[in-house]
């Protein structure tokens, strides 16, 4: 009959294991050496210090198991770690603080004056890291505090301030500050939580969801076009007036199909502005041609003020990003803003002019 292993043998085990951790690894300090102890115990858990890794720490939680239940296997059991890495633990953190924290009696494993220091000091800590990351969590899943969100001048003002007007109202619990500028904003450096950005990205280390697209179309006034001729290919663009939006002084390239291949056309510059509603406004008088977003020219082009050409060599409409800089633990209110702007520019058409459009006709 094979013999059951009763408490005497448990108890050799866990003697074994703990012999067997501190063997080779522990050098003894004398428990009265309480400065040598508080020292290391603090360097353990002191942010900024070697010691004090996520490793270090996850020791500490194991230790402290080990003396709330008194017994290696009850630290095992709870940690869901083996018994001789839990005595590993023990003598790793042992080494680390230079003096012993446990000494084994007859029945149980006893603190010493330096390991009844070290515990009190340790569940603090630890109660406190939990209290941390519980309230983290509850930030993580409830839209609450600060959101600073960024977005093109003129798409902003007439698709994401709305939106974000009702998200405001939706959500008691966050405040918002906007700002929407044309030109590409450092998200880490500017404290930007999300940003609304059209066309293709660049920044290979943000996350991107995708929210929509937008077309690009060349129109000008009628009277412009009696007068100048209407272009019929790219080549004829060189012949003239062309209304640029561009954030710098140099660039006055349009990107556009030749074919089926995306080309740039470097166009001649009659004006140049850093915001897009800028360039259609003298594009309505008649100023030259403009490359813009159809939304924001539709109603133009509907009121017969604007005529759309050379639509045979648009471009594949371009992506609508929320961009941010992680997502992973992401926080509620960042989650709760973007899924919103998805799930409400779902059901946008970006060919159109929003119903908050109030450019004037006549």
């Amino acid at each position: 009959m094979q013999r059951q292993d009763g408490p005497e043998d448990a108890e050799r085990a866990e003697q074994a294991a703990l012999d067997h951790g501190r063997l080779s690894q522990l050098r003894l300090f004398p428990p009265e050496d309480a400065q040598g102890f508080e020292q290391g115990a603090v360097a353990l858990l002191r942010p900024g210090v070697a010691a004090a890794t996520p490793h270090a720490i996850a020791i500490t939680g194991v230790v402290a198991k080990l003396i709330d239940t008194g017994s290696l296997s009850g630290a095992a059991r709870i940690s869901g770690i083996s018994l001789s890495s839990v005595s590993r633990h023990l003598s790793a953190l042992e080494e680390r603080v230079g003096t012993r924290l446990l000494v084994r009696t007859t029945r149980t494993l006893a603190l010493t004056e330096a390991g009844q220091r070290y515990y009190d000091k340790s569940k603090r800590i630890l109660t406190e890291i939990d209290e941390m990351e519980s309230g983290l969590h509850t930030d993580a899943e409830t839209p609450v505090g600060r959101l600073q969100v960024a977005g093109p001048t003129l798409f902003g003002r007439f698709f994401m301030l709305p939106l974000l007007a009702k998200f405001a109202v939706l959500h008691p619990r966050i405040v918002m500050d906007v700002m929407l500028l044309d030109r590409q904003l450092n998200l880490i450096e500017e404290g930007i939580d999300v940003a609304v950005r059209i066309g293709r990205m660049v920044d290979s280390s943000l996350i991107i969801r995708r929210l929509g697209a937008l077309r690009q179309i060349i129109c000008a006034a009628p009277a412009y076009l009696e007068q100048r001729g209407t272009p019929r290919t790219l080549a004829d663009l060189s012949s003239h007036d062309c209304l640029v939006y561009s954030q710098d002084n140099i660039s006055a390239e349009w990107p556009l199909l030749d074919g089926d291949t995306p080309t740039e056309v470097q166009v001649p510059v009659r004006m140049r502005s850093n915001t897009v509603d800028g360039v259609v406004a003298a594009a309505v008088e008649g100023a030259g041609l403009v490359y813009a977003p159809a939304w924001s020219v539709m109603n133009f082009v509907k009121a017969g003020r604007l005529k759309v050409v050379l639509s045979q060599h648009e471009l594949p409409p371009r992506p609508i990003n929320a961009v941010f800089t992680h997502n992973r633990l992401l926080s509620g209110k960042v989650r709760a803003l973007v899924d919103y702007l998805a799930l409400q520019f779902a059901n946008t058409d970006f060919d159109s002019a929003p119903p908050l459009h109030t450019a004037r006709i006549g």
